[in-house]
């Protein structure tokens, strides 16, 4: 697989042991965004007929929902990590409409003008050069191929990653270095970028939707810890309590009838091939 020097950051991370974490913890991570998800289809509004590349589609639950919409059509899922992925076909082997393949999407060569539909569920955030990356999936969309992405909005609109990030690393620890995943969060910036990029009638709707981290305290502790593992280790013994004994309390003061959840805020991202 030949990756762009910009993404070769991310190829590390995805394909090693953040990849092997998110696979590990599939499930969660599906319903922890679960919320978006009948946003996400609405607006892709797929036929029967359509072809479908779902970009960043780790453990491939949107390419599964695709193909099971794209009942004569396809739906192939890229993604850089090969642990999701082989999760993704494992889940996907009763879809023969589903297929998947670890690529770069930035610079892949996809057959020009060969999907219907590109659509993300918060996968898009991450190229290292956005504007070469949608660019060539300008190219690979039909002429009237449809972009449908979900990206988050700033984070201080994200209840939960502006209190994890607290909590395990400081108020003042400065954010995750470029691409963050809040990449695409100003509409100016989107919509420049798209349409330079070779898409039209560029559309930004705000949602609102609860993440759902786990069924109770305990539930939620043992995931985020464990996700936040690297921000814990280099801790003495006494830190790291403190730290979780914080993480619990405030865990507690999110428990809902329908367990932990946080608020959070996204863009849902619609264009059309120019």
């Amino acid at each position: 697989m030949r990756v762009d020097a910009t993404n070769t950051e991310q190829l590390t991370a995805w394909d090693g042991d953040q990849g092997a974490f998110w696979a590990k913890w599939a499930d969660r991570f599906d319903d922890g965004v679960a919320a978006y998800r009948d946003h996400l289809f609405t607006a892709a509004a797929i036929k029967p007929t359509d072809t479908v590349l779902d970009l960043g589609c780790g453990t491939g639950q949107t390419t599964r929902d695709a193909a099971r919409l794209a009942t004569e059509g396809s739906a192939l899922g890229v993604d850089l990590s090969s642990p999701m992925l082989d999760l993704a076909r494992t889940r996907a082997e009763h879809l023969a409409n589903a297929t998947f393949q670890q690529t770069d999407a930035q610079i892949h060569p996809f057959p020009p003008e060969s999907f219907d539909l590109a659509l993300s569920r918060h996968g898009a955030m991450f190229f290292g050069d956005p504007p070469a990356a949608f660019a060539n999936l300008a190219r690979a969309l039909r002429p009237t191929g449809r972009l449908v992405l979900l990206t988050w909005q700033p984070a201080d609109r994200n209840e939960w990653i502006s209190t994890f990030r607290a909590l395990f690393t400081g108020p003042d620890q400065p954010a995750p270095k470029s691409p963050p995943p809040f990449s695409l969060s100003d509409p100016d910036h989107v919509r420049t970028l798209l349409t330079a990029a070779g898409f039209a009638d560029v559309g930004l709707q705000g949602l609102e939707e609860p993440m759902y981290f786990g069924r109770d305290v305990d539930d939620a502790c043992e995931f985020l810890s464990a996700q936040f593992s690297w921000a814990l280790r280099p801790l003495d013994a006494d830190t790291r309590t403190r730290v979780l004994d914080t993480l619990r309390a405030n865990l507690a003061e999110h428990l809902t009838p329908h367990g932990i959840q946080y608020r959070s805020a996204a863009w849902l991202i619609t264009a059309q091939r120019a």
